[in-house]
């Protein structure tokens, strides 16, 4: 946000403060010479020079504000009740009381913002370069300017006034508003029809067990394995669509919660009465939009399980004599079968305005477009990895153990992890950095299997499963325990692109180029999880935020698909 912001505010405050000078924090000897505090100077939380004359000491525990009088600078934030501004941001173009002004002085992201004395809102509407109102709005640029501006540097683009632009951007908002509410009543509304068809699941799974009960009872003892088996083999059944329902609720209820933080902070933003500040949080917000497609779900059972009460039935009269081998082999062909077998139905609802389907990027500023944030579930993780940078680093410390608790969701036998955020609908890219001669990324499901032992339990060995491993010398693409091995030169740096509806996920090699390493086609049926495997010790991977994903590489990225 501070990067994007700064030609906005370079404009727009006068060169020197009649405050007087600021002294910088940490470095008085710059005092003498620039009336600017550097945040990474601050953020050791020293004195800071108020008016030129009061020091204000901002320790690590709150402070009692110090009411605002009328002939003094006020807190831009406290809006109920008014209180002295110590710091203003050139920045944010906000004047800030010491409780506001902490998240500068602690947050890294804000550290190299520039702190001056509180200044008048007059002042913070003043162009530096011609002292002129800054009225007009470049479209273009999207930043606040003044007549002079608008008339020489930004001659040839498209600027109007502030007050014009204002009305414009606030339309835009009661749309986006609008949107979200019938998103939310979208998402709300498949909730309501999931919890439903669990019911659903259940009773049909009830049904189909009294019917095959009924079967059995005909058997006696010679029937007991064979019948238990086939108990069990609804049981899957029944778990498995369980599963793919609760994944699916999870992450629409997730969506839900976005929405609704997306909903009240653009409700915020029609708030602000400083037409620059709203104009700052508006052009922010419509930076960090993403894309909110919503699902429309259908889950049934019931046809799909009379099926399977047929089969019993018409296989009773040959039981009796093909009883070890009859239901387990006739149950798994039935299984097989993609028209019989029982899945979860899922189709998208997509607003008129996004149904002419994107072309499939090209290039990694056309990736960069679907950049999606992505941290590690600690819950998840092996006893043997440790999450580090706000769990965005997983690194393998074996043979130390971490005192994790024990829960159902951690992986007990494989040294695996599965990101707190799902892919479900949409297209997606994340980048990620390794180190190690082990190392696997993939997407998975959430119902993988957490305490096995067996292939099957980690992100190589089963058909839900999509993985790029390096092991030390060559990379290879894995999928249901079958190896393809890749013959590339080695990356550090992996680039992951997923577009649900088309099925595929991609594996790039990430430099001055982008190289594709390997692509996978499928078909989802449940939300998809970022899965890391690290089965060597020393080994680690990093996944880059979308600002770090964002910073420029050495030349323009053009796709060169591996031969």
């Amino acid at each position: 946000m501070a990067d994007q912001a700064a030609p906005l505010i370079s404009r727009s405050f006068p060169k020197s403060q009649s405050a007087g000078e600021i002294q910088s924090l940490g470095h008085p000897e710059e005092s003498q010479s620039v009336g600017i505090v550097k945040c990474n100077s601050a953020a050791q939380l020293g004195t800071l020079s108020v008016n030129g004359s009061a020091e204000t000491k901002i320790p690590p525990g709150a402070q009692s504000p110090e009411s605002c009088s009328c002939d003094r600078i006020c807190c831009d934030f406290c809006l109920a009740e008014k209180v002295t501004a110590v710091k203003a941001c050139l920045t944010c173009m906000t004047n800030y009381c010491q409780t506001h002004l902490r998240p500068h002085l602690e947050k890294p992201k804000l550290q190299s913002h520039e702190l001056v004395d509180p200044v008048k809102d007059t002042d913070l509407r003043s162009c530096c370069l011609h002292n002129e109102p800054l009225d007009w709005f470049c479209q273009e640029d999207l930043v606040c300017l003044c007549q002079v501006c608008s008339t020489q540097l930004h001659k040839e683009h498209n600027t109007i006034p502030c007050s014009e632009a204002r009305k414009q951007k606030e339309a835009e908002i009661h749309e986006i508003v609008s949107e979200y509410e019938w998103k939310l009543k979208s998402a709300e509304t498949a909730i309501e029809k999931l919890d439903a068809n669990t019911t659903s699941i259940q009773n049909s799974v009830t049904d189909a067990r009294k019917s095959i009960d009924l079967q059995f009872e005909d058997l006696h003892s010679s029937v007991k394995k064979a019948h238990s088996k086939v108990l069990e083999f609804l049981e899957q059944r029944e778990q498995a669509a369980l599963s793919q329902s609760g994944g699916i609720k999870t992450h629409l209820e997730q969506k839900c919660n976005e929405m609704k933080k997306c909903k009240e902070k653009v409700e915020k933003i029609t708030s602000y009465s400083n037409e620059f500040s709203f104009l700052q949080e508006y052009c922010e917000f419509k930076k960090s939009s993403r894309d909110d497609t919503l699902p429309s779900v259908y889950i049934g059972l019931k046809d799909k399980l009379s099926g399977i009460q047929k089969l019993i039935s018409d296989s009773t009269t040959e039981i009796m004599e093909l009883l070890k081998t009859s239901y387990t082999d006739s149950l798994q062909e039935f299984a097989k079968e993609e028209g019989v077998g029982i899945k979860t139905m899922v189709s998208a609802i997509v607003p008129a305005n996004h149904r002419i389907t994107a072309p499939e990027p090209t290039s990694r500023e056309d990736f960069l477009q679907y950049k999606s944030p992505i941290t590690l579930d600690p819950v998840t993780a092996h006893v043997f990895l440790r999450l580090l940078e706000d769990n965005r680093k997983v690194s393998n410390t074996a043979p130390w153990q971490h005192p994790y608790p024990n829960d159902p969701q951690r992986f007990e036998n494989f040294r695996q992890v599965l990101s707190a955020e799902s892919f479900y609908m949409g297209r997606h890219y994340f980048e990620v950095k390794f180190k190690g001669d082990d190392f696997h990324v993939g997407m998975t499901y959430k119902c993988i299997d957490r305490k096995g032992s067996e292939s099957n339990s980690n992100i190589t060995g089963n058909d839900f499963s999509w993985t790029l491993k390096w092991n030390g010398k060559e990379f290879s693409a894995w999928h249901s325990d079958v190896e393809t091995s890749l013959k590339t030169e080695k990356f550090s740096r992996i680039g992951v692109y997923v577009n649900y509806q088309s099925g595929s996920i991609s594996f790039y090699g990430v430099t001055d180029k982008m190289t594709l390493l390997h692509h996978f086609e499928g078909k989802f049926a449940e939300p998809l999880y970022v899965a890391f495997w690290l089965p060597k010790k020393e080994s680690s991977v990093v996944v880059l935020s979308p600002d770090e994903m964002s910073l420029p590489l050495q030349s323009s990225s053009t796709v060169v698909t591996t031969p």
